[in-house]
């Protein structure tokens, strides 16, 4: 079937009208994090990428990219397949050689070899409206070689865009050794990034800082997360803990999995722990750090991947926690609670993943002392709950915490609500659909009482990164490889638009440095103050934040995902002021640094919401590239 749209004429499966149940479908689907597309030498040489990259974070949505066996893949490039998840980025960048197209050169993809690759490659849309957590290479050539049996395809992550030279010698100045952290109110960092004003990284963290023994004298640490480059990821360890043990939790299944566990072999002191993910199309989408120290313990939550492209040239947040001592010996298990709770919640978030590798982290963290945390803990863990069960997690978890902590404030519905993500799933039809319904329910939640009317309805404004945002970016194009918002979604929900902000950070020097950092906050008229402000790893995805089922008894959340949630009560305030200037950093402050401007501004004229797997020739990047998946 062909559509026509503001993004030009595309070919769709045939299945793009029909609404099934995921969960009653049999094709297996693998999901990814969003991570660059591969290309050769310098990112300023000339880039083309070839095909539309696996992302770990791409839109929980009805979109199934076709699988690309190894066969056609070594066909069409002339190489081998790119290193699979948790491959060494460097390595796999020599290894997956692709043609180059600098601007100018011409772009000459005929119809006839675009409908071609289309049919070996093209998207389609998956049979389901209640979507996925991203797009997935699925088996293509079942329809024309029907076999009962259907083999789960693998993932193959491949390397960073830049080349393997671009990550080989870290800048002078992204690592600071004797850097200690200013310890604010809010314990609120972004990360560093290479290519802007020295000031802006004054008081952000590198993960190297983050893993300083400044920090503690480590013993042992847990790593939750989506994507892992190992040896990347130990080189950020300074020498002294390089080999402490470290245990990874992860997502992976299958191959994907056994190439992990290759990867970690020469590293003897790590060791894995499966999250498990029992509902289709989830995965564990959780970045959190636990460190213990011989003087304490400490719980750091994030936005990044442990890989080196998300940590260079994008911008991502984190909440580092306090140093929490040990109780006294023979002290209560859940002594040394916080105000919010947080202690319990952090158990009860661990308990989740009925995992007996994370036993003993739950019983070492509960002969700490929490008391001192000010951030309440908002998790989602895949299940389908009921009962006061639904509050627990996802969205819910949120409405409940902004009923019980916050209160009414005057003119509340003038107040709008501000989203910013990375990766954007299936709204369905229109608005009312998730979007302006239950998830707009939660995030205007003040207080108790009545619930807000919604005429006039309270402005949300939604920011994510425009096409020109991207092309002009420091990465330029290959940027959009972590911001995987496909054209068979966009496709659906054209109405989602109309509240889209493009990205604007002059306040941080972050306007050049793509987001993968996702911020949710209720904002005063004048956006001078905060009502509160999240910071997660949850995408605008159903997936992520979970959805309500049969008449609203039932909700049901696919994947795992972890934020903090700055609630102004338990900093004895009543709002947040928004700080002006939040670099050069002192600590200081007591207003909230928003890593982006306010307010928002819609998308102009011409903009449009990058969408990642559609070609953009008619302007080069910073680099001189065009971006042209095949």
């Amino acid at each position: 079937m062909s559509r026509e749209s503001q993004h030009g004429k595309w070919t769709l499966s045939s299945s793009d009208d029909e609404d099934e149940d995921p969960s009653a479908q049999t094709t297996s689907e693998t999901r990814y994090e969003p991570e660059p597309l591969p290309s050769d030498g310098n990112p300023g040489k000339g880039l083309r990428p070839l095909g539309v990259r696996p992302d770990p974070e791409a839109s929980p949505n009805p979109v199934t990219q076709r699988e690309v066996s190894r066969e056609r893949v070594e066909k069409t490039r002339g190489v081998g397949v790119g290193a699979g998840s948790g491959s060494d980025p460097r390595q796999a960048a020599r290894s997956n050689q692709v043609n180059r197209e600098k601007f100018g050169a011409g772009v000459t993809t005929s119809s006839a070899k675009r409908k071609k690759e289309s049919e070996d490659t093209g998207w389609a849309l998956s049979s389901s409206d209640d979507d996925c957590e991203n797009s997935s290479f699925a088996d293509h050539r079942k329809a024309r070689n029907p076999s009962p049996k259907r083999t789960k395809p693998e993932r193959a992550r491949p390397a960073s865009p830049h080349g393997a030279s671009y990550y080989k010698e870290e800048p002078a100045d992204v690592f600071d050794a004797g850097f200690l952290p200013a310890d604010g109110a809010f314990r609120f960092y972004l990360n560093r990034v290479t290519g802007i004003e020295k000031k802006f990284n004054t008081g952000a963290l590198h993960i190297k800082e983050i893993l300083s023994p400044m920090l503690g004298t480590l013993k042992e640490s847990v790593q939750f997360n989506y994507c892992f480059d190992i040896s990347w990821m130990v080189q950020q360890y300074p020498p002294e803990f390089r080999d402490k043990p470290v245990m990874i939790v992860h997502g992976e299944k299958r191959e994907s999995k056994a190439r992990l566990i290759q990867q970690a072999q020469p590293y003897t002191h790590i060791r894995f722990c499966q999250a498990k993910l029992d509902i289709a199309f989830g995965t564990h989408h959780t970045k959190m750090m636990l460190l213990w120290y011989e003087e304490g313990f400490r719980v750091v939550i994030l936005t990044s991947n442990l890989i080196p492209a998300d940590w260079y040239q994008k911008t991502q947040g984190l909440w580092l926690s306090p140093l929490y001592p040990k109780l006294p010996e023979g002290s209560p298990f859940l002594a040394g609670e916080s105000p919010t709770n947080f202690k319990s919640d952090l158990l009860d978030y661990l308990r989740s993943y009925r995992a007996p590798e994370l036993e003993e982290w739950i019983q070492r963290i509960g002969e700490h002392d929490l008391s001192q945390t000010r951030v309440y803990l908002v998790g989602s863990t895949p299940g389908r709950f009921l009962g006061s069960d639904m509050e627990k997690w996802g969205h819910l978890r949120l409405r409940k915490l902004l009923s019980e902590n916050t209160q009414r404030v005057q003119n509340e519905e003038a107040w709008p609500v501000v989203a910013q993500f990375s990766s954007i799933g299936s709204m369905g039809v229109d608005k009312t659909k998730w979007l302006a319904a239950e998830f707009q329910h939660t995030l205007t939640t003040l207080g108790k009482g009545k619930k807000v009317s919604t005429s006039p309805e309270i402005p949300m404004y939604l920011v994510y990164p425009s096409v020109e945002n991207v092309r002009t970016s420091l990465e330029g194009y290959p940027a959009g490889g972590s911001l995987p918002y496909s054209i068979q979604t966009a496709q659906r929900q054209l109405w989602l638009h109309s509240y889209f902000h493009y990205w604007s950070a002059e306040v941080t020097g972050r306007s050049h440095a793509m987001p993968h950092i996702k911020t949710y906050m209720r904002t005063s008229p004048d956006f001078a103050e905060l009502s509160w402000f999240l910071v997660t790893s949850a995408n605008l995805s159903k997936a992520a934040w979970g959805a309500l089922e049969k008449n609203n008894t039932q909700m049901m959340v696919r994947s795992y995902e972890l934020g903090v949630l700055f609630l102004p009560s338990a900093f004895d305030m009543k709002t947040f002021k928004v700080q002006k200037n939040p670099f050069p950093a002192t600590g200081s402050s007591a207003s909230f640094p928003v890593p982006f401007d306010l307010p928002p501004q819609p998308y102009r004229n011409k903009d449009q919401p990058w969408i990642w797997n559609i070609p953009y020739t008619q302007a080069p990047d910073t680099h001189g590239n065009v971006w042209v998946p095949s």
